[in-house]
């Protein structure tokens, strides 16, 4: 056991945490660099675990490590009592008469400062203007207590933070009596702005602004510390240090203060130019000025920072707002190695690539800190061989009829291999074939890039020749009413679906059950035998359509409507008129097939109309027409049924990582299955049999896995990319709520119902205006019920868009911010046409 010492802050650096805890480090890296900070010493962590051993009061950890409702209570009241070691309380003396004895700052310095989203700000406890060897000791022991309180308990536990692991030391550094403070951010915290420096400072002491006690004055510099901008404070306290020791909160200047001298704020700029840079990322700094010198009292990493502003073409707005459609939530490490470059979105890019489109995908999503933390917009190219495309083009267009493409032997192979891999008990697996299974359904996908590529041509010639041929009979707007008649997989799912609704209704108890009970609980409802009708036909419902993707066809990481049966029920409580409250809706939805026959007959209305046009009396036209308007339709389908067969690998490749995760949870390498999305699949392929991995191998996966969550939690209220750089918004949008790309369809009046996922999706009643944050084919069930769609993302072209259409539905998209503007019950007007969101009242609807 090593005696008990303090040490000076330049004997540590960024290396040493473990020791002098993140501040300690941080600041002793800093006085190594040359910066300006006050002088001080570290009480290290080795001195607070020999007090938890030397008091007892390591017997109370077990109290607050267990149970998630212990806290730390016992533990603080025990440090504020115990009697410091007379060894310590010399070296504290020592240190402190080296700094000259006069007033000292106090920090806490925990030793997970150092996990990138947990800056721990403010979770422990820091004292100000300490006067006299004894109110050191005071203080010290204060802040080891204060890793126990229960904010930091809770801090820690919602970033899974083990408490056992943690440990803390302790900063004493010379007072600086601040005629100015504050705290100054290295990137605009708010835009992401890398290229800006922010800085807040208040009249006395910094805690004033730490603290959130004052409104300070805001400057917003260019990295040479001139003004870009100016907000004064309010400056309604004045925290200032007392005589006797501690510090008082006065009453603020009534007047305005004069702004921070240039010179002050050109240093401020420079210093936090070179610390940021010393330290490889934008940093958050606290500092203080006083007789002509600023100082550094602290400098940590900045969480939660949106990534950089970037200029978008109109190419890449464009593709941007495809892909926050596709991307309603942050990618996982798995999805960036399985799903992502191999499934729909891989198979777009090699699409695009084969008529000579390149760098659709490239390094479209940024990573730090092996976490996604921006979509970068492509801008795709056009390599030379585009040249030679039309003709490749038609003669796949001659070749393959998409009408007949499950025909195809490569189709027939695909769905063999893959129901055969479904088959696989991977229970039974042993590690090393366990973890060969996800490249397996992943090489499922191999053949279905060059499907898409052979009979999209002709998919898109027929839409083409009928776009045309309606454009040149004036009859151009039935364009949608007459591919209604596609048969897809959609409609199929739509269906069966709606004959779910029908057996709800067709039982009193049951619809009594749907009316009462929400999505998730109908889960255990019907298990109950008195349902085991219902209950056999849902599991058929699944076994056919339970591949299908809840959030997006291009992740894994999100659930698929098997293992949330809960989305499906949503879907089909809806359908049956359910509420949340009463009871079926029988007058709205007295027949759930009403739908599709509605769709038919529109179909059917639009065919006549055509062939009533005086060009189409012959036979030969009107058969010609009917020939074309099927194949349009067939083309139709091939986009909407290959998208579903081809996401019939994702439920295997989801259960065998999950498999994987459930082993390395039986290890105690990871605390839920789950957590095996933060690894990669190349990482999870490294490791051998988990029953023996060795403990080196297992602490650095569990590492890696709390650093990633970590990361992921603090980026958990930043967007991906900034939607008002993708749908910029209007000048001048008058009256507007929010306003957006008018997709068609007129306008109406309802009240809105905010869906934010598919576990909402039996909120929705019918009539209601229904905003969501993007839309997939899992959503279209919804449509019918509602009376326009309002969504942040996604163009003209996108799928809500479309299915919009469709049903002849007010759309708005692009809105970027409807989900946080409107809310639920708000009565809105809904221009398709426009684009535009507007307040109404009850006399227009």
């Amino acid at each position: 056991m090593t005696d008990w010492h303090v040490s000076s802050l330049s004997e540590f650096g960024r290396d040493d945490i473990g020791a002098a805890g993140g501040k300690g480090a941080n600041l002793g890296e800093l006085v190594r660099a040359g910066f300006p900070v006050p002088d001080g010493f570290v009480v290290p962590t080795d001195a607070y675990e020999r007090l938890l051993d030397a008091s007892g009061l390591r017997v109370h950890l077990a109290d607050v490590l267990g149970a998630d409702g212990g806290d730390g209570a016992a533990i603080r009241a025990g440090f504020a009592a115990v009697e410091v070691p007379g060894a310590l309380r010399a070296a504290l003396a020592e240190a402190h008469a080296k700094l000259g004895g006069g007033p000292v700052a106090v920090r806490s310095s925990a030793t997970a400062e150092d996990l990138p989203g947990a800056a721990f700000a403010g979770q422990q406890d820091t004292y100000l203007n300490v006067i006299g060897s004894a109110a050191l000791v005071d203080a010290v022991r204060h802040c080891w207590g204060s890793l126990w309180t229960e904010r930091a308990i809770a801090y820690r536990r919602n970033r899974r933070i083990d408490s056992a692991d943690v440990r803390i030391a302790v900063v004493v550094q010379r007072m600086v009596e601040a005629e100015t403070a504050g705290v100054m951010f290295t990137a605009n915290p708010v835009s992401g702005d890398r290229s800006e420096i922010v800085v807040d400072a208040s009249t006395g002491l910094g805690e004033a602004v730490v603290s959130g006690l004052v409104t300070p004055d805001h400057y917003v510099l260019d990295a040479g510390g001139k003004v870009k901008e100016r907000t004064p404070g309010r400056h309604e306290v004045v925290v200032a240090s007392t005589p006797g020791g501690g510090v008082s909160q006065d009453k603020g200047p009534v007047t305005d203060t004069p702004p921070l001298p240039a010179a002050v704020l050109a240093e401020l700029a420079r210093l936090g130019t070179a610390v940021a840079s010393h330290f490889g990322r934008p940093q958050d700094i606290e500092w203080a000025y006083a007789d002509g010198q600023v100082w550094l009292v602290q400098s940590r990493p900045m969480t939660a920072l949106p990534p950089p502003p970037v200029r978008l073409n109109h190419v890449q707005r464009r593709m941007a707002s495809v892909l926050l459609e596709y991307l309603p939530v942050r990618p996982y490490p798995i999805d960036m190695t399985t799903w992502l470059p191999y499934g729909p979105a891989g198979l777009m890019a090699k699409v695009a690539a084969s008529v000579g489109v390149v760098r659709t995908f490239d390094d479209i999503l940024h990573e730090e800190d092996g976490v996604v933390d921006r979509v970068v917009p492509p801008s795709p190219r056009l390599a030379p061989r585009v040249l030679l495309a039309p003709f490749r083009l038609a003669r796949r267009a001659g070749r393959y009829d998409p009408a007949r493409w499950t025909e195809d032997p490569r189709f027939v192979e695909f769905l063999r291999r893959t129901d055969a891999l479904a088959r696989v008990d991977l229970q039974c697996l042993p590690w090393s074939e366990l973890v060969r299974v996800p490249r397996t359904a992943l090489d499922l996908e191999k053949p279905v890039a060059d499907l898409r590529i052979d009979y999209l041509p002709r998919s898109g010639l027929g839409l083409l020749r009928l776009l045309v041929a309606l454009t040149l009979l004036r009859r151009r707007r039935l364009l949608g009413d007459l591919i209604l008649g596609a048969h897809t997989r959609t409609e199929a799912a739509n269906r069966a679906l709606a004959g779910l609704a029908d057996l709800v209704r067709a039982d009193a108890r049951l619809a009594d059950a749907f009316a009462r009970f929400d999505a998730v609980n109908l889960v255990d409802v019907i298990a109950d035998p008195a349902f085991d009708g219902f209950a056999r036909a849902f599991e058929d419902f699944l076994g056919e359509y339970g591949h299908r993707e809840t959030a997006s066809p291009i992740l894994v990481s999100p659930p698929t409507w098997g293992e949330a049966p809960e989305t499906a029920l949503g879907l089909v409580k809806v359908l049956a008129g359910a509420r949340s409250r009463g009871g079926p809706d029988t007058d709205a939805d007295a027949d759930a097939d009403a739908d599709a026959d509605a769709d038919a007959d529109r179909a059917g209305a639009a065919m006549a109309d055509v062939l009533d046009h005086p060009l189409l009396r012959r036979p030969w036209a009107r058969a010609r027409i009917r020939r074309w308007v099927e194949a349009a339709r067939a083309g139709i389908a091939f986009r909407e049924d290959s998208h579903f067969y081809f996401t019939k690998p994702l439920p295997v490749l989801r259960r065998s990582l999950l498999e994987m995760g459930r082993r390395l949870c039986e290890a105690r390498v990871l605390d839920v299955s789950e957590d095996v999305f933060h690894l990669r699949l190349e990482e999870l392929e490294a490791l051998t049999d988990v029953t023996a991995l060795p403990d080196a191998t297992a602490s650095e996966v569990r590492a890696v896995v709390r650093a990633r969550a970590a990361r992921r939690d603090e980026l958990s209220g930043v967007r991906l990319i900034d939607p008002a750089l993708v749908f910029p918004r209007a000048s001048d949008e008058g009256d507007a709520l929010v306003t957006g790309t008018g997709a068609g369809g007129g306008a109406v009046t309802g009240p809105v119902k905010v869906i934010l996922g598919p576990d909402q999706f039996g909120d929705l009643q019918t009539g209601d205006v229904l905003v969501c944050p993007y839309t997939n084919p899992a959503w279209t069930p919804l449509f019918p019920r509602a009376a326009a769609v309002v969504v942040d993302a996604g163009g003209i072209a996108s799928h809500a868009a479309i299915v919009a259409r469709e049903y002849g539905l007010p759309a708005v998209m692009g809105t970027g911010r409807a989900t946080s503007v409107l809310s639920d019950g708000q009565l809105v007007t809904v221009d398709g046409d426009t684009g535009r969101v507007t307040a109404a009242t009850r006399e227009a609807s």
